[in-house]
């Protein structure tokens, strides 16, 4: 058992031991904590304190819960000299992300209107595993993709100028390099630019159901009943193969000896290899913000044909499953390090020249998503989480049961017709994936957005209710 001591309201503690160099620090509350205990995330959060350059803790987030390598909800800094990049610190998922629209639409235009809009965004937007879109490119075209993300499509006319003014990094990542990338990758990638793929993907129209903070919500554009579009997707085949590619590249370069476990598997960061896999890990970042925006482009057209006064603005698109070089205050001094997300969103606090001028004196909006039947949440960034998380805070509820329990233990036809008694229509390509992607085998989403409200990484703006699912 991995020993742990609360040290404060909401933050445990693995102390430094053994070939531990940092400790590790957990940000839960008594609830979340007892779940977290369940699998194997406290020995990962322990693990990930063993490798080389790893700057002040190990951390695991209040949505936590067991991955490859890393947990998922984990974060790590790692100094730019002695430290190492790991793709089991970023994910199979490169920049699986949430972009959230707002519309000038109300829950009352939406209601009565839910199949339609349901059936029709699930004709354009195509889901599910190993599932092609319907924007065809040649290679050179993905090449331009992979280099220059959402503002390569916006640039086409998929899209406008301020979808990427508002969204992390403007929707493009700089260092691509898709010389770096397989063509196994890029014949994975090219047919499937515009869909959201599997497992807990989706998009969903929802509801301004609560408003926590008026003066920060009117500057996101956020009001109560406004109706808002949230979709989460990632880099899709592309960006799976890319993280496969490394692992095997850097197994047969560096070997397991030193390893707490054989999933940590890593590159010092200004290696060759460390540095080829970033910049393979941007362009894969950038497919992400392409696929986000081709589908941002999709339902705009759609829910004009349904309403055709309707607007629709980005209000900000966020990645998770990322590593970034950053600057925070270490020891007093000013220091670049490389910051692993894993299952974890960027949240910073005012001031940061990062974050689109629109919203630099508030903080970075942050989103936590639900699960079909729970609710979303926007919060925004704070100071406090570039001393305590490395600028991170939790990128949704977390799972607390596995997809092959889900599956034996609930029927997804039973819960479609739940759901549909509570008004919110849901479809998917199977009852598989409902039964998947159930609200109950999430952790309380409400528990986790209290604790880092509480904790002050991220505090709440506004709470989101679902009307139309359309799944992954």
């Amino acid at each position: 058992m991995t020993e742990i001591k609360k040290i404060a309201e909401n933050v445990y503690e693995i102390p430094k031991e053994g070939k531990m160099n940092v400790p590790g620090r957990i940000f839960a509350s008594e609830k979340l904590i007892e779940s977290i205990k369940e699998d194997k995330t406290l020995e990962q959060v322990k693990n990930v304190a063993m490798l080389p350059g790893i700057l002040k803790a190990s951390i695991a987030l209040a949505d936590a819960h067991q991955g490859y390598g890393f947990s998922i909800g984990g974060v790590a800094a790692f100094d730019l000299d002695k430290g190492i990049i790991c793709p089991g610190g970023i994910g199979y998922d490169i920049n699986c992300g949430v972009r959230l629209l707002k519309t000038n639409l109300t829950k009352k235009d939406i209601l009565g209107k839910q199949k339609e809009i349901m059936n029709e965004l699930y004709k354009v937007i195509p889901s599910g595993v190993g599932v092609g879109g319907k924007y065809n490119m040649s290679k050179r075209e993905l090449d331009e993709v992979l280099e220059g993300g959402a503002q390569h499509l916006v640039k086409k006319g998929y899209g406008e100028e301020a979808d990427c003014i508002n969204s992390e990094e403007e929707g493009c990542m700089k260092g691509a390099d898709p010389s770096k990338v397989s063509d196994r990758a890029k014949k994975r990638g090219i047919g499937q630019l515009g869909t959201l793929g599997s497992g807990n993907h989706f998009l969903e129209i929802q509801f301004v159901d609560e408003i926590y903070d008026k003066k920060k919500a009117k500057i996101f554009g956020l009001s109560k009943d406004q109706a808002v579009i949230m979709i989460h997707c990632g880099s899709r085949g592309l960006g799976h193969q890319i993280a496969s590619d490394y692992i095997k590249l850097m197994e047969d370069e560096y070997g397991f000896k030193n390893l707490p476990d054989r999933e940590l598997i890593n590159a010092p960061i200004k290696s060759k290899l460390g540095q080829d896999y970033f910049k393979a890990m941007a362009a894969a970042m950038n497919f992400a913000f392409a696929n986000r925006q081709l589908i941002t482009h999709w339902t705009r057209k759609k829910i004009s044909e349904i309403f055709p006064k309707s607007k629709i603005e980005v209000l900000y698109d966020v990645c998770h499953n990322i590593a970034k070089i950053e600057k925070y205050k270490i020891d007093g001094k000013e220091k670049e390090v490389c910051v692993h997300r894993k299952g974890a969103t960027r949240a910073f606090g005012e001031g940061r020249k990062e974050i689109p001028k629109i919203y630099r004196n508030i903080g970075q909006p942050v989103m936590i998503p639900g699960s079909m039947g729970t609710a979303s949440y926007v919060l925004v960034g704070q100071k406090k989480a570039e001393e305590m998380t490395f600028g991170s805070s939790v990128h949704g509820a977390g799972r607390m049961k596995s997809r092959s329990k889900a599956i034996r233990e609930l029927s997804g036809e039973k819960i479609q017709k739940d759901l549909k008694k509570a008004g919110i229509e849901v479809k998917a390509g199977s009852w598989k994936s409902i039964a998947e992607e159930a609200p109950e085998v999430y952790k309380d989403i409400d528990e986790v957005a209290r604790v880092v409200d509480e904790l002050g990484i991220s505090k709440k703006v506004a709470r989101l209710k679902p009307l139309v699912v359309v799944k992954g």
